[in-house]
């Protein structure tokens, strides 16, 4: 096992490779980390119906941990997870521009991965399950996504990429892939069973709601107005505070927090 310590040591070299990733490789390994998380997003959404309630959220949260699994063991890039670039920025390694690059190719990747699994979803008719409450049910959950306010969707975000960032710092103490699923699991289901904001979780969750609504035998099982839900409310309620907050608690509250624990005497200039 890793200490904490050789965990920062050894991210800045995975920071650096990060960095000066071909842009096209980047590029696919964001769409696949976005079909990763929103299959497990589905995956979570679906277990949870099975029985509703408080129980089926604590049984679909313990299901979305296959997302990040996928994520680290069969090769992606998360943006969220990304967010610890800031070590190797601080540590003069790569460039701020490096790490901007980074984060925008992979958001993008993201959410082209997200958008595609949700169209599937919906266009296979997999809602359909349990006489159409799971389209219900996505729709109730986009709807509560954006008529959070600003500042909940905020914090949720911050809170969302502490624990998402943490479980990537776990998963790499472990040297075996067993110690790596354990280790990110619990991080992970505490944010989902909270109730946290992740963004790149939600490039499905809120697409797979709008499409719905663009078929008639979902549309016609809704019964709430669902005039809110838009593509611009979409983006501008939810996407955009909850990014900013999982950029905040990723790369604040745990890249720069451990890079001044362990690495900082390296340039005790900085605070």
């Amino acid at each position: 096992m890793y200490t904490p310590g050789e965990i920062a040591e050894n991210y800045i070299q995975i920071g650096k490779k990060k960095a000066v990733m071909n842009t096209d490789k980047m590029f696919l390994l964001a769409v696949m980390a976005g079909i990763y998380i929103a299959v497990a997003g589905c995956g979570a959404s679906t277990a949870a119906g099975t029985i509703g309630g408080s129980a089926g959220k604590l049984i679909g949260a313990s299901v979305f941990p296959a997302g990040l699994t996928l994520v680290l063991l069969a090769g992606s890039e998360l943006f969220t997870g990304n967010c610890l670039l800031i070590i190797p920025v601080l540590e003069r390694e790569i460039s701020v521009g490096a790490m901007l690059r980074n984060w925008g190719i992979v958001y993008l990747g993201n959410f082209v991965g997200s958008i595609l699994v949700a169209w599937m979803v919906v266009n296979s008719h997999q809602l359909s399950l349990f006489d159409g409450q799971l389209a219900v049910a996505a729709v109730n959950t986009a709807i509560a996504k954006v008529s959070m306010p600003f500042a909940d969707a905020l914090i949720r975000g911050i809170l969302c990429n502490l624990l998402v960032c943490l479980a990537v710092w776990v998963s790499f103490a472990a040297k075996d892939v067993t110690g790596k699923i354990i280790g990110l699991f619990y991080p992970i289901l505490v944010f989902v069973v909270c109730g946290f904001e992740h963004s790149v979780a939600n490039m499905f969750y809120c697409p797979v709601a709008l499409f719905a609504l663009g078929l008639p035998e979902y549309a016609k099982l809704i019964t709430i107005d669902v005039s809110g839900l838009t593509w611009g409310s979409f983006v501008l309620k939810n996407l955009v505070p909850v990014t900013l907050g999982n950029i905040f608690g990723g790369a604040v509250l745990v890249g720069v927090v451990y890079w001044r624990i362990y690495l900082r005497k390296e340039h005790p200039s900085l605070f």
